[in-house]
């Protein structure tokens, strides 16, 4: 019999369950990947929507000229300002375009909320594939603004307002997928990987953006607007919600495996012992979790089994008695402050390299994607260190910790020259991201699947929509106050910045101590 060729070796060398667990992991990753992909061209676009005009008018006219006569056909030259695009060429300009950036956040923050519990009502497949052509439809409708000559700021602020609130259908979705299919034996790591999806979503989003920016910015929009509608498509023709769809283990094999969500550690055990046999000590020690009186000695004499009913079988999870679920509250806060200071780089880094370093919109706009590459290699190196430390909430106070200080070094080092603001970018990017990452998928996965849920696996959809929309709102914030500060001068935002690391490592300290109480008694039962 002849050897099996080295390919076909390596595709039977893998079971029909990892084949379909790694589709679901590439399929979700593009998914949301694209969702990020069309948030990006804003912050692209606000160098195009104002120029800079006063310190070089005449090298500004000459190529407007030029510009006018290439675009006649599409738009008027009369209803283009030699400093940009009417009604954002006037002086109020941070504030105008501070609020496209609120009111789609804002309206994003409000939707997220009520996104979860729709969510988990409906089937994934259908309500992730309306969402997407939705959001395809309004991110184009910005563009077309350039097309048919619309210089009305309220035409931008509705197309933003309805583009926040379809794109609240993705992360609930995506989480809860993924969640169905990698169930209990999700790791820091994978989840990590898994995350940069945010990363790589805004990086092909600035590219894509930026080719079109500085020649026909509506392009810019409606060739996103594009590809996520057509991510839509894909969506609805290959998702597969969950893994008994397909006839696959729930979960991959194992034997025991333990989590930390930050809030208490423990032990998914198998077999599943009877009800008889279970049913006190959990009652009494999920009362104990709820009051907030453990003291870790259940995790280190015991271990929790949690018996997994089918997902058709357990009823949605109140917004209540998510909030109740140890570790919620605290990690939601926490993402607040993260995400503000990660949205405002999102949406305003590139408009602060075109004023420091004097750039146009385009460089400006591919230099701003090696933030988001330092945020790749942040959510996977966040993933790792929890998982040998196995501890979520110290990880993300690490590295909120290191954020500060070096948002700080950015504000004074990017003004030295193009070499040291690329340094800083890379590592501020990774610190700034590291536990926005972590948060919203390993820990949201945690809390989402706790113990106290009793195996409730509708509950994760509710429980990622209450911590990402409770940080979407501190995402709203953040581009709002830097349009409203900038104008003072951008030390001020960093300062800004660097108060919100704080106030999100603030909110961990109590979990941070309940971690290291946690090891401490860890230690001492091993002693003994």
């Amino acid at each position: 019999m002849a050897r099996l060729p080295p390919g076909i070796h390596f595709i039977t060398s893998f079971s029909r369950d990892q084949w379909y667990r790694a589709f679901i992991f590439s399929l979700t990753f593009l998914l949301y990947a694209s969702f990020h992909l069309s948030r990006k061209p804003i912050s692209i676009v606000k160098g195009e929507l104002h120029k800079h005009c006063a310190a070089s008018r005449e090298v500004e006219f000459t190529s407007y000229k030029e510009y006018a006569v290439q675009i006649q056909p599409v738009r008027k030259s009369s209803n283009v300002s030699q400093c940009g695009w009417e009604p954002f060429d006037k002086n109020n300009y941070k504030q105008l375009l501070g609020a496209l950036d609120y009111s789609f956040l804002c309206a994003y923050a409000v939707g997220m909320y009520l996104s979860g519990i729709i969510g988990e009502r409906l089937p994934i497949r259908y309500y992730l594939a309306v969402g997407m052509l939705a959001s395809g439809l309004f991110t184009a409708m910005f563009g077309l603004g350039y097309f048919y000559n619309i210089h009305n700021l309220w035409f931008y602020i509705m197309a933003q307002i309805a583009n926040g609130l379809v794109q609240t259908t993705g992360w609930p979705s995506v989480v809860t997928c993924i969640g169905n299919w990698f169930g209990k034996g999700r790791r820091g790591l994978i989840m990590g990987i898994w995350n940069s999806h945010t990363s790589v979503g805004n990086i092909l989003g600035s590219l894509i953006a930026a080719y079109w920016v500085s020649t026909c910015w509506g392009l810019s929009f409606v060739m996103p607007g594009v590809i996520i509608a057509v991510m839509g498509i894909v969506c609805f023709l290959f998702l597969i919600e969950h893994p008994k769809d397909v006839s696959c283990s729930c979960t991959p094999s194992s034997t025991s495996k333990t989590f930390m969500n930050g809030a208490s550690r423990f032990r998914v055990q198998m077999p599943i012992l009877n009800a008889k046999e279970t049913s006190k000590p959990q009652d009494s020690e999920m009362q104990n979790l709820l009051t907030d009186s453990e003291n870790c000695s259940v995790s280190l004499n015991s271990s929790v089994v949690v018996t997994g009913e089918g997902r058709h079988g357990t009823s949605a999870i109140s917004f209540l008695g998510a909030l109740r679920i140890p570790g919620v509250i605290e990690f939601s806060l926490c993402l607040l402050f993260a995400k503000l200071v990660s949205y405002t780089f999102l949406f305003w880094l590139p408009l602060y390299i075109t004023n420091v370093e004097h750039l146009d919109a385009k460089r400006a706009g591919d230099l701003s994607t090696l933030f988001d590459v330092g945020g790749i290699f942040g959510g996977i190196l966040a993933g790792l260190i929890s998982d040998r430390l196995e501890k979520r909430a110290s990880t993300c106070g690490m590295m909120l910790l290191l954020a500060a200080p070096t948002l700080y070094m950015f504000s004074a080092v990017s003004k030295m020259g193009l070499e040291a603001t690329v340094v800083m970018l890379l590592i501020s990017g990774a610190l700034v991201n590291g536990p926005y990452a972590l948060i919203t998928t390993a820990v949201s996965a945690d809390l989402g699947t706790h113990k106290s849920l009793k195996g409730n696996a509708r509950a994760l959809s509710t429980v990622t929509a209450i911590i990402d929309g409770t940080g979407s709102v501190g995402a709203a914030l953040g581009p709002l106050l830097a349009g409203l500060i900038s104008p003072s001068g951008w030390n001020n935002v960093f300062y800004m910045l660097m108060v919100a690391d704080a106030c999100a490592l603030l909110f961990l300290l109590r979990l941070i101590q309940k971690e290291l109480r946690c090891n401490a008694d860890h230690s001492l039962f091993k002693e003994h």
